[in-house]
C-alpha cells in the first residue's frame, strides 16, 4: 500500500525535474491571459461567425509547448549561435521585401504552407539575443559599445521600417534602450539618442507663439524646439566625454536642431496624409469622427460604457454590434472595458504588472549578464507593447497597430511572446539554486 502511494509521487517529481527551477507563476499568468483573450475574441466576433478565438487558443497551446521545450534547454548555447540568429533574422526581413504579401498598405507577411507569417515579430527575438550576447561580452559603459549595439540594431530596424512597419520599429527602439540601460549605459546618453525625435515633434509645435522664429529663408525654429535643443546641448556637455572647446555640447545642440528641421521637412514632404492623421488624431479625434478618429472615438465610448463592473460577457452593445473596428486585434482592451468594466481592466493591468515583476526578478537573479539581459529585453518588449496598446485604446497614444501581448489575435505575435517567455524561463531554470 505504501509503495502504491509513493510510486505516482516519484514519477510526478521525475517528470517535473527538467523544469524544477522555472517560475511557474510567470508561466501561468500568460496562459491565463491567452485563455481570457480567446474569450474576448469570441465575444467580439460572436455575430460574425468567425473562429479566430479557436485559432488564438490553438496557437497559444503550440506556443506554450515551445516555451516548455525552450525552458529545459540551456540558454547559454545561444551565445555561440548569435551571429547565425542575427543573419537569419535579416534574411527573413529581406525575404519579406522580395516575396512578401501586401495588406493594408504594407508588405509584412510571407506565406508558408498556407499561413501568413510575419518575420518582423520573430525579429524581436533575434535582436534581443544578439544584443544580449554583445552587451554580455562588453557592457555599455563606453560610447564604443553603445554605438556598436546601435549599429547592430540599425540593420533589422531599417528593414522593418521600410516595409513599412512603424509600430514594430518602435518596439525595436524600446528593446535596445532598455537593454542599454541595464547594461550600464549612461542615462544621459540614452536621452540624447532619442532627443532628435522629440525635437522633430517640438519643432512642429509653435506654442506658445503663433509664428516660428525665422533664421534664414528655409530655416524656422519654434520656442519649444529651441529650449529643448539648448537643454540637450547642456546635457551633452555634462555627459559626453568630448568636453574640450565644448564640442560635446555643441554637437548635441546641432544634432537636435538638425533633427527638428528634418522632422519638419518629413512632415511637409514625406509623410502621407493618412500617416499624419494616425500620429495626431489621438489629440483631437473629433476633428475627423468618421475617418481617422473613428477607431479612437468608438473605443473610448465602449470603455466608458462599461463603467465599474461592465455589461457582462457577450452583452456589451458596442462590442456585439461591431462598432469598434479591429477589436479582436489592436482594440481588444476596449472589449474588456465594456464587458467587464473598470474593475476588469484593473485585473488585466494587475496581471501584466505581475508578469513584469517576475521578469524583473529573473533579470536580477540570473547567474550571468547574458541571462539577465535576455530577461530585460523581453521585459522592455512586453512593457512597451502593453503601454502603447492600452494607451491607444483609451486615447492617450497614437493608433500604432501594436497588439496587446497574449490577448490580441495574431499568430506570429503569439508565438513570439511565448518564445520570449521560454527564453526567460530557461534563464530561471538554470539559475544557481539558492540556499537558505
Amino acid at each position: 500500500m505504501l509503495l502504491k502511494r509513493s510510486f505516482p509521487r516519484i514519477r510526478w517529481k521525475s517528470w517535473l525535474k527538467p523544469w524544477q527551477q522555472v517560475d511557474w507563476l510567470l508561466f501561468s499568468l500568460p496562459i491565463l491571459l491567452t485563455i481570457f483573450g480567446g474569450i474576448m475574441i469570441r465575444s467580439t466576433e460572436l455575430n460574425q461567425g468567425l473562429t479566430d478565438w479557436w485559432w488564438h487558443w490553438l496557437v497559444g497551446g503550440i506556443g506554450f509547448a515551445i516555451a516548455l521545450f525552450i525552458a529545459r534547454c540551456r540558454y547559454e548555447n545561444l551565445i555561440q549561435w548569435h551571429w547565425v540568429t542575427y543573419t537569419i533574422t535579416n534574411i527573413s526581413l529581406l525575404a519579406v521585401m522580395v516575396a512578401g504579401q501586401s495588406a493594408k498598405g504594407a508588405q509584412r507577411w510571407i506565406n508558408i504552407a498556407g499561413f501568413n507569417v510575419q518575420p518582423s515579430e520573430f525579429a524581436k527575438i533575434g535582436l534581443i539575443i544578439t544584443l544580449a550576447v554583445l552587451l554580455h561580452k562588453r557592457t555599455a559603459s563606453t560610447l564604443d559599445s553603445v554605438f556598436r549595439a546601435l549599429a547592430i540594431t540599425a540593420v533589422p530596424w531599417g528593414l522593418v521600417f521600410l516595409q513599412p512597419d512603424l509600430a514594430t520599429s518602435l518596439v525595436f527602439g524600446s528593446i535596445v534602450l532598455g537593454m542599454l540601460f541595464w547594461a550600464n549605459a549612461n542615462p544621459g546618453w540614452l536621452i540624447l539618442f532619442i532627443s532628435p525625435v522629440i525635437a522633430a515633434i517640438l519643432f512642429s509645435t509653435p506654442w506658445p507663439s503663433e509664428a516660428p522664429v525665422v533664421l534664414f529663408s528655409q530655416i524656422a525654429l519654434t520656442p519649444l524646439g529651441l529650449v529643448w535643443s539648448a537643454t540637450m546641448g547642456l546635457l551633452g556637455f555634462l555627459t559626453l566625454p568630448w568636453r574640450k572647446y565644448a564640442i560635446s555640447g555643441i554637437s548635441a545642440l546641432c544634432l537636435n536642431l538638425l533633427g527638428g528641421e528634418l522632422g519638419v521637412f518629413a512632415w511637409k514632404h514625406i509623410l502621407k496624409d493618412y500617416q499624419k492623421d494616425r500620429l495626431t488624431v489621438f489629440v483631437n479625434p473629433e476633428h475627423d469622427p468618421l475617418g481617422a478618429g473613428y477607431h479612437l472615438i468608438q473605443s473610448r465610448i465602449a470603455i466608458g460604457a462599461g463603467e465599474w463592473w461592465g455589461w457582462g460577457l457577450f452583452k456589451g452593445p458596442m462590442t456585439q454590434l461591431n462598432f469598434v473596428p479591429e477589436q479582436h486585434t489592436d482594440f481588444i482592451f476596449s472589449a474588456v472595458g465594456e464587458e467587464f468594466g473598470f474593475i476588469g481592466c484593473l485585473v488585466v493591468l494587475f496581471i501584466f504588472c505581475l508578469i513584469c515583476q517576475r521578469l524583473l526578478h529573473i533579470a536580477q537573479t540570473a547567474k550571468d549578464n547574458f541571462g539577465s539581459l535576455l530577461a530585460v529585453g523581453v521585459l522592455s518588449m512586453i512593457v512597451f507593447q502593453m503601454i502603447v496598446n492600452i494607451g491607444m485604446t483609451v486615447g492617450l497614444a497614437p493608433v500604432a497597430g501594436i497588439p496587446l501581448p497574449w490577448m490580441s489575435y495574431g499568430r506570429s505575435a503569439m508565438l513570439t511572446n511565448f518564445i520570449a517567455l521560454g527564453l526567460v524561463e530557461s534563464v530561471a531554470n538554470f539559475r544557481q539554486r539558492q540556499k537558505y
